[in-house]
């Protein structure tokens, strides 16, 4: 570190008393200064000579004996610093070091210590020092930056942190033309420690005249924006808060006090992400928006966290969004809304980017597939446009990551008992449908959700159950979906369908268009009958899946006791409808949705014997053999 020396003659100072000071000449002093506790006991010509505003005090009072004294309030630097100015009136030898620079130098210009008052004054001598030496070495800059936070008005109005944080930044630009530390080994830049020491007004200015100068890079500047959160930021978890030092060192602040400060610091940090989007990992941009949610950052930081996150969703992990919820009005375990919003902007990138234009005739909500669309779907047609100039291209490998993803997320909070199903589903259902080739992880989450909350009403299941697609679970999935006794019986029924039109395909078979007899006879029971009979039908279907026989009475007779009660079940299937239907409008989600279950397990509205004709001469056949 350098240093400056000024004057020639030794120290001469001495205290006369524990509050006083004088200075040993044989000429007697004519000048009392008050500084702070201390008073001085100096000589009016060297001090009046060079300092230009103890001649107008002096003039002003009018001061001409040693009983006159002059008090200099609020004094920058204090005692010491005006101790020093007076040394270098007297011409005793001085020291000047980066850390001293600053004080002495807001002490000068207090005193008028410039040109006007004396060719080769002593602020000339420091601004030289400052610039031909102090601010071209990157320890000293920083120390002299450092020090400008015990004055920091003064040193605005001198211009002095402006100059050092632009000899900072000029540093970090071009390391080669000025004495810097050796290169760091570490993944952080080698400047970045050195800079995370500053309090989070000055790194912020320095950062965003780094950035200025367009000669770092902005994975640079990412790497420095991690180490200085890591450095400053507490560490988030699901008990709250646990700050490893006190932000500024801050000796007996309150608790709300360090939260202010430490929100502050997360804001700054959001609006200096640079725009690149290799520049951050997605884990540190999550890290980043837990700490917000827990210490209540503003809503332009979240929702630039959000879609900075949403940017990057196929780089995340699950436990990244494992967010823990510090919500006063809820019990869950996690914040499942900021994953909801982060999926919500994942779906406008994918759709802006990849989605053809709508049609304005294209107004029908439903799917020409039978399968519930999703909601991300439905939310292309009224901002996927508008967002379209910062949209990314997605991949359909990182939309299958999304999927698996968003799925995994979901079989972890779905074991919360305090989660609503409409808050798991508004999830589910906002990942595109591109993103799941299968729905084997769906149907895990489902499954984990019915375990998890096993008082759920049948209507309540039915509409858990309508995000699966029963045409894209696996033949490992369709075998345990048959078994699970917590499943709605028309799920049941469509996995028994699939897996049938499935085992038809591979042995080359014509697949019928309409469901097995056996499977159509359980569903010709009366809508009136008593849960036992569901549970009846539930073992029966069950029996079915393992190859057993169904034990029912497949007579010409008791086809045509099935065949009166088709229209009974029209009736209960419609009651059912409507009673979802009641549901979707209530959600304010497309009509598309509780059509699914109509499309697929409605009986036909004419003759029953039509539906059952193709039947008939098996049935005949057995009464011949009979007869």
């Amino acid at each position: 570190m350098k240093f400056m020396k000024l004057g020639t003659r030794p120290d001469t100072f001495f205290s006369s008393s524990d509050s006083e000071r004088s200075v040993y000449t044989e000429v007697a002093t004519d000048l009392q200064i008050l500084v702070g506790k201390c008073l001085y006991h100096l000589h009016k010509f060297p001090l009046l000579s060079k300092c230009l505003l103890l001649q107008a005090l002096c003039a002003e009072s009018g001061c001409g004996g040693d009983g006159d004294v002059i008090e200099l309030a609020g004094f920058p630097g204090g005692a010491e610093a005006f101790e020093v100015c007076a040394k270098f009136c007297y011409g005793i030898t001085i020291t000047v070091s980066a850390r001293k620079l600053v004080p002495l130098r807001c002490a000068a210009a207090h005193l008028g210590m410039s040109e006007a008052a004396d060719r080769g004054n002593l602020v000339a001598k420091l601004d030289s020092f400052l610039a031909s030496c102090l601010l071209r070495r990157w320890k000293d800059a920083l120390a002299v930056l450092h020090s400008t936070r015990h004055n920091v008005p003064l040193c605005e109005e001198l211009g002095l942190t402006s100059r050092c944080v632009d000899a900072v930044a000029d540093l970090i630009a071009n390391p080669a033309v000025a004495v810097v530390p050796a290169k760091s080994t570490s993944a952080s830049p080698w400047w970045a420690h050195d800079v995370a020491e500053l309090g989070v007004d000055m790194f912020w200015r320095i950062m965003v005249a780094v950035k200025s100068t367009g000669a770092v890079n902005e994975k640079t500047i990412g790497d420095a924006l991690k180490t200085y959160a890591r450095r400053w930021l507490p560490n988030v978890a699901k008990d709250g808060l646990a700050a490893e030092q006190p932000f500024d060192h801050a000796v007996g602040a309150s608790v709300k006090q360090i939260t202010t400060r430490h929100r502050l610091l997360l804001e700054k940090i959001v609006s200096l992400l640079p725009v690149d989007k290799d520049a951050v990992s997605c884990a540190f941009l999550l890290k980043l928006l837990k700490a917000a949610n827990i210490l209540s950052a503003s809503p332009a930081s979240k929702a630039e966290l959000v879609r900075r996150v949403a940017w990057q969703l196929e780089e995340a992990s699950v436990s990244d969004l494992l967010i823990p919820s510090v919500s006063c009005m809820s019990d869950m375990l996690y914040d499942v809304d900021a994953v909801a919003a982060i999926l919500h902007e994942f779906a406008l990138r994918h759709a802006a980017a990849t989605a053809p234009a709508r049609s304005p005739d294209d107004n029908s909500p439903g799917r020409s597939d039978g399968h519930r669309r999703s909601r991300s779907d439905e939310s292309v047609g009224f901002d996927g446009a508008r967002r379209s100039s910062s949209a990314a291209p997605v991949s359909q490998y990182a939309l299958a990551r999304v999927g698996r993803l968003v799925d995994t997320f979901l079989m972890e909070v779905a074991k919360d008992p305090h989660l609503p199903v409409e808050k798991l589903l508004a999830i589910a259902e906002a990942v595109p449908d591109s993103a799941r080739p299968e729905h084997d992880g769906l149907y895990k989450v489902v499954d984990s959700y019915l375990k998890a909350h096993p008082e759920m009403s049948k209507s309540a299941r039915k509409r858990l159950c309508r995000v699966l697609n029963c045409r894209r679970l696996s033949e490992k999935a369709c075998s345990h979906a048959a078994q699970n006794e917590l499943l709605p019986l028309r799920v049941v029924v469509q996995v028994l369908f699939f897996e049938h039109a499935r085992a038809a395909a591979l042995s080359g078979a014509p697949v019928a268009g309409e469901l097995p007899s056996n499977i159509k006879a359980l569903l010709s029971k009366s809508g009136s009958e008593e849960d036992d009979a569901d549970r009846v039908d539930e073992q029966r279907l069950r029996a079915l899946a393992s190859g057993a026989s169904p034990g029912d009475d497949w007579s010409v007779e008791g086809l045509r006791r099935a065949a009166s009660k088709i229209a009974t079940l029209r009736m209960k299937m419609e009651e059912d409808d409507e009673d979802d239907e009641e549901f979707v409008r209530k959600a304010g989600l497309s009509r598309s949705a509780s059509l699914r279950f109509r499309a697929f397990c409605a009986m036909p509205t004419g003759n029953p014997k039509r539906m059952l004709s193709k039947l008939w001469p098996l049935g005949r056949s057995i009464t011949a053999d009979r007869h």
